[in-house]
């Protein structure tokens, strides 16, 4: 696989992430969910402007950089800055720069299309990442939310192996596929939700109990008008799992690089 083919699958997810409709709390066709900031557009200009990186990315990892985390980080912090020049400082993929930054890395090292296997060697190259960089004093928001409840945000789904993903990601996302993507991809984000501690809802002031209780109520008999109404539930309450968007298009661009759909 080339370092260029991964990249277009790692764009295909994040734009299939975000036009993703109706997503609870979250930017989609229909609204910006519970964000006064940022709208679709926002986020479909930063998946076409990171495309290169993530191809820079999986281009360092074919050529067997080692260590290879160290030149990751410096080619995700040229991408951050792309990110904000192109939304005009919105934060849109931060967090998606770091988790698919690292999975198309190791699909690439790899030549792998086994989300298994690309998720174990996301686990052995971030291992310990969560005890080295987390327990600091910091201004971002997953930093503040692991030293305040000892939620481990992205740093912790990369170091176990992007467990969230492979338990409740794929497994919905390939088995409403039948359904239509846009229904899986609902679906899969409302199981996140359901089963995730998401930083993002931490640190914007929701209850973690209840966002995921409200999650688990509608996957007891999901609809997309039952999503619809627990968007404007979570808007109402200012709530935004964006650390599980991000697991969406996580999941979304394994199932891809995997049935190569």
């Amino acid at each position: 696989m080339t370092a260029e083919y991964i990249a277009s699958l790692v764009k295909k997810a994040l734009i299939d992430e975000v036009e993703a409709t109706p997503k609870p709390g979250l930017v989609d066709k229909e609204g910006n969910g519970a964000h006064k900031d940022m709208n679709i557009t926002h986020f479909l200009k930063s998946a076409e402007v990171l495309e290169p990186f993530f191809e820079e990315m999986a281009q360092t990892a074919i050529n067997a950089a080692d260590p290879l985390l160290p030149p990751l980080r410096e080619i995700g912090k040229r991408a951050e800055k792309a990110m904000f020049d192109a939304t005009g400082g919105v934060n849109t993929h931060k967090g998606a720069i770091f988790s698919l930054g690292l999975l198309c890395s190791a699909a690439a090292y790899l030549q792998s299309r086994d989300p298994e296997k690309i998720c174990a060697f996301c686990a052995r190259l971030t291992a310990d990442i969560c005890k080295k960089e987390m327990g600091v004093k910091s201004d971002t928001h997953g930093q503040k939310a692991f030293l305040k409840t000892g939620a481990s945000g992205a740093r912790g789904e990369a170091e176990n192996g992007f467990s969230s993903v492979r338990a409740y990601g794929l497994p919905v996302y390939e088995s409403e596929i039948k359904k239509g993507a846009n229904y899986a991809a609902v679906k899969t984000v409302v199981s996140l939700i359901a089963n995730v501690r998401d930083t993002n809802v931490i640190s914007r002031g929701g209850s973690e109990d209840e966002v995921r209780e409200m999650a688990q109520t509608l996957l007891r008999d999901f609809s997309l008008d039952g999503a619809r109404a627990l968007d404007k539930e979570f808007i109402k309450r200012n709530v935004s799992p964006g650390g599980c968007a991000d697991l969406l298009a996580a999941t979304i661009f394994l199932y891809k690089l995997k049935t190569g759909k």
